[in-house]
Parts: C-alpha cells; structure tokens; sequence
C-alpha cells in the first residue's frame, strides 16, 4: 500500500485535469498537488489521442465577428439554444466571456494556432454556430493543446501518478476529503495495488464514458469512472441521456464527418447494396439525398433538429439487421449528378476545396473529391492500413462520440458535495442536448481553470489536521476495497471480458441512435440481472473489473434518463416502435427541462427540474 497526501487531487489526464492542476498550483505555488491518471499522461485519455477532420476550439476573440463588447452573448445563446434550452445559461455565459482568455493562455503557450498574415486566428463556422469561432491547428488541434499543457505542467512541482485508477472517494460528513486509487499495473497482487490519497478537495476530470457502449471513438480507459465516483459520493448527475453519436471508422475510429461526407460516397452493405434510398421518407428524389449526405458533413453527430439525423438511422438500422456498412469512395453512387447539388453547397465545397483536379475528375469520382477537399485524410487513413486510393472501403457505424451530461457543476466547477468539483467531459450542466462543435475543447479549459482555482482556494481555508494520519473510518474503507478486490481475485460467475462484451452489446441495443420504450424498459431488467452476476477478475487485471461495476452505474444513468425523456431532442431519438419512419417530435416547452440523478438512500432517484433560464431585461 502507497500512501499520498495533498492539498488538491486532480483524477484526469487530459486537457480539463492539465489545465486545473496547473491553474490550483498557480492560485498559490505553496499548494501540494498531484495529478492522478489511468494510464501515462500524454499517452492516454481522448485529449491527448483525438484526431477528426478539422478539430476546432471555439473562442469568441475581439475581431470576431459580429464584434462590439456583447459579441459574448451570441456565443452564448448558440450554446444554450443548440443546446435545446436544457442547460443552465450562467454557464453558457461563463464559457462564452471567458473562451478569449482561455484562447490567449493556449496562445501563450505556444498552441500552432492557424493565424492570417496579421496575425489573427483563422476561424470557421462549425455546426450549431452563426458566426466562425472555431480557432484549429489542424487535425490534431485536441493533441496540439494537450502537449502544450503537459510542457507548461513540467515547470511546476506538481506530481503525477501515472496507472492510476481511483475506485472509491473518500467521504466524511457530506465532504471529500480523498480517495483510494489501484496500480492498474498491478493485475493480482491487491495489496501492492492499493493507493490511499488524502486531499482536502478532489477534481474529477476523467472525461466520458464512451467504453459503455461497443461502438465508440474513445481511446483505453474511458469507462465513465467519474460519473459513478461522483454519484457513489453523494453528488447530482445531470442530462445523461444526451450522448452525441456519428459515423466513424470502426478500424481507425476517425469521425467521418466534414469533408468525408461532402465527398459524398457510396454507402453500400457487405452485400455490395447501395441502401440509403430503403430508409428513406417515400418520394426521396436521388437529388434530396445526395444533398442530405452533403449537409451530413456539418451536421455530423445525430441530432432531431436537423434531417440528417435519418443516415444514421438508416446505417444504424442495416447494423442491426445483421449487415456491416461501408463508405465506398471507388464510384459515384447509383443516380448521382454533380449538377443536382444545390448551389450552396457547390459553393461551400469550392471553399473548403484546396486544390482542382478538374471537372471530369470531381464529378465521376468520390475520392477525387475528397483529394480534392482534404487529401490529408486519406493520407492519414492510408498510414493506419486503409487505402482509399487502392479501393480500401471504410467499415462505419454511429459511434458514441462526447457526453453531453455528467456531473452536476455550478460556475466554479463545484457538485452538490463538499470539496468535489468537476470539470471537462465529466461535467454536466454547461452544455444541452447538443453543443457548438468546438466548445468541448473550450470548456475543458474554461471549467478547469475555474475548478482548479477554486479547489485551491478551498484547500487554503481547511486545517492542515485534515491530511494527518489514517483514521478508523478510512482503514473501514480501505478494508472494505480490499476483501472486495480479493472476491474478484478469488473467483465470481463471468470473468470481466466477457461482461463487458455483454454490457457493450445491450448498450448498443438500446441506447444508441434509436430508443424505444420497450427496448429501455427491456435493458433495465437485463442490467438488473446483470447486477446480480459475480464478477471475476481476468487477465485484463482487477482495476479492469472493478471499470466494469462503474460502467454497470452509469448505464443505469443512460438507460433510466432515456426512457423518462418520452420525446426526441438533440441526439436523444425516441421512437414509438422500432419500425417507425420518423421519431417522436419535440415536446416544448413542456419537455425544456433537465433530469437530475442522485442517490439519496439505495436507490437511484431521477427528477425533472427547470434549468438555469436567462435573466429577462
């Protein structure tokens, strides 16, 4: 057993957990920090591994149009509108004043920001947004960011716990004051395993749970630890059932969005069938859907509030028809013309286009396009084994791609519970149902300075005693950590791959792009049996199996939140049968509200409140 004492306990490791750990140490340099993370920080977690089309952080910078000193408020009611009117409007407020200076830290720091010849950022649009604000580096904008953090975390004397998992919150009195963390190095031996924390305030920063699900874009380790954790702890989770899902490569998990749908491939099965055109509304002219694709590209993750959303159900649907899909760049699809494109969106793939291989080219062939409008792509994909231009297809599905929802926060990233706080993907109330492409890379830095602040903030008001020693409560938990570990060392019904294989399987059943009430209703009764399984820890090690009963936590949140919410929002798609052509409709204003999750006994308690609104002039 390992023994660690601090001021503040950052459990993350990428862009939101950098970010505080940095802004508590600075708050005051004579703090003790650590930063605990699963696996070795710049290695591990979504921030330090994402790659998409064009990765975009979203800043409202001076000469952002529309300009003038409220140019904030734009941003900020993109958010909360995007958002469906499900999220609290201070925090839309928050993350739209404060993205210029989070902006300048990154500049600072030397994030190769695309800038013009004056010196300004480049800025686009992206989905959701009036105005461009999207600032990038490139693909790698998300790995940019995370570099530059971990280079100005190395100046400070924070101290890192690499292959570290946290599995229980210490908690006294309604208050954290630590947590007892797993070597996830160590598969057997539980006693070397074992990592007890003391901290006089705790930020979790462990970003989303897209491992719940089998098909997802997150990298190792991405379990949702820090919803369960926060829950376990006493704390408020809100809008879990607004998870954002697009298509991606399954071999590569890049998203295939953007330019990869503006292409417009052909999407065929392993039968070779060209299918779209089966799911389609009756009367889908060619034309409408090669347009509808084309949107798709700005419109990537599912969403009510826009038509695209029927390609994922379509793809979705053959998935579950036993069939695999497959984006075909080889040949135009059956019935496409160049000339059928509307106008503007000819005119937005001459913008993006960034060189001209000819007419005769662009209009007989999808990879010509594309090479035409982001060759990088296929460079990219061609380096992880799949080369379009030698007739590779890309193997897709609707991957679950960002949490919308997590843990309940307020304006300095606190929870309903003493001395936790929580910010980046793990926190929820900031963003809606949906969200401004590009404001998941702002709030990670947004929220995470504020947490980190006040977390040391916190630390400086609390007596030193509290660090001091183990007491009979923490050798209680300590203990009860232990026998459990040793159960699942021991033996149980099912070893932990095959569990997780089960759970990820239901997940993908009933809680992804489509929902029906009887499929929900149907997963809570197997969650419920799967609940009662022993586990057995296998050769993935014990920190694995104890991932999975935190997964088992947060697919309750999921499943519970979808079949309360009986309308569609954002990507939150109901539907009266499985076989019905189109979604329930949206419910305003009736349905404008958000579910809180708590625990206030054994039992898991879920309840409709009114967000945050704006304050009426």
């Amino acid at each position: 057993m390992q023994f660690y004492s601090c001021d503040v306990l950052v459990v993350g490791g990428g862009g939101a957990a950098l970010r505080a750990a940095i802004a508590a140490q600075e708050y005051n340099p004579s703090l003790k920090v650590i930063l605990a993370t699963k696996g070795v920080l710049g290695r591990s977690g979504v921030t330090a591994t994402a790659c998409s089309d064009r990765m975009a952080f979203h800043a409202t910078l001076p000469h952002t149009p529309p300009g003038g000193p409220d140019n904030w408020r734009y941003h900020a009611e993109d958010i909360y509108r995007l958002g469906g009117m499900v999220s609290d409007w201070d925090l839309a407020v928050i993350l739209a004043k404060s993205s210029a200076e989070a902006y300048d830290y990154l500049d600072s720091l030397g994030v190769p920001f695309v800038k013009d010849e004056k010196g300004f950022p480049r800025q686009f649009v992206t989905d959701g947004s009036e105005y461009p604000r999207a600032c990038y580096t490139g693909p790698k904008t998300a790995i940019h960011i995370e570099q530059a953090l971990i280079r100005k975390l190395k100046e400070l004397p924070v101290e890192v716990l690499n292959f570290t998992m946290i599995a229980r919150l210490l908690v006294k009195e309604g208050r954290v004051y630590g947590a007892l963390g797993i070597d996830t190095r160590e598969r057997y031996d539980v006693e070397r395993a074992l990592k007890v924390i003391k901290a006089k305030a705790v930020i979790l920063a462990t970003g989303g749970g897209g491992l719940v699900f089998k098909n997802n874009v997150y990298p190792w380790g991405m379990t949702g630890d820090g919803y369960a954790l926060a829950y376990e702890a006493g704390a408020e989770l809100v809008n879990l059932e607004f998870i954002q899902i697009g298509l991606a490569s399954l071999k590569t998990k890049l998203n295939c969005s953007g330019s990869m749908l503006r292409a417009i491939p052909r999407f065929v099965n392993d039968r070779g069938e060209e299918f779209l055109f089966k799911y389609m509304s009756p009367g889908t002219t060619p034309s409408s859907l090669f347009n509808l694709i084309f949107r798709k590209g700005a419109s990537w993750p599912v969403t009510y509030e826009h038509p695209t959303h029927m390609v994922d159900v379509a793809v979705y649907r053959e998935i579950m028809a036993g069939r695999r899909v497959f984006l075909d760049y080889t040949q135009n699809p059956k019935g496409f013309s160049w000339e059928d494109l509307d106008y503007s969106n000819i005119e937005r793939y001459f913008k993006e286009a960034s060189r001209d291989l000819g007419d005769d080219a662009r209009k007989t062939s999808p990879l010509a396009r594309l090479a035409e409008i982001n060759r990088e792509s296929m460079e990219w994909l061609k380096e992880r084994g799949v080369d379009l231009e030698s007739g590779d297809l890309i193997e897709v599905a609707p991957c679950i791609q960002h949490f919308q929802g997590g843990i309940k926060i307020r304006q300095r990233g606190e929870t309903t519970v003493a001395g936790l706080y929580a910010a980046g993907e793990v926190a929820g109330g900031q963003h809606g149902a949906n969200r401004p492409g590009g404001n998941a890379l702002l709030d990670t830095q947004v929220f995470g300075r504020l947490a980190g602040e006040a977390a040391a903030a916190r630390a400086l008001s609390m007596p030193e005693k509290e660090l001091a020693g183990v007491d009979q409560g923490e050798k209680d938990e300590i203990r009860l950590l232990v026998e459990h570990m040793k159960e699942l060392k021991s033996g149980g019904d099912i070893e932990a791959g095959p569990f997780r294989q089960r759970l990820q399987d239901l997940m993908d059943r009933a809680a992804s792009v489509i929902r029906i009430e009887e499929g929900l209703s149907r997963a809570l009764e197997e969650l419920k049996e799967l609940k009662k399984v022993k586990l057995r820890a296998d050769d993935h090690g014990l920190a694995y199996a104890l991932e999975n009963e935190k997964m088992l936590l947060v697919a309750e949140m999921i499943l519970r939140s979808a079949l309360l919410r009986d309308e569609s929002r954002g990507p939150h798609l109901r539907f009266a049968t499985w076989d019905a052509p189109h979604p329930l409709p949206r419910r305003d204003p009736e349905w404008q509200k958000y579910i809180v999750i708590t625990r206030p006994g054994e039992e898991m308690k879920l309840e409709i409140r009114e967000p945050v609104r704006p304050v009426k002039a």
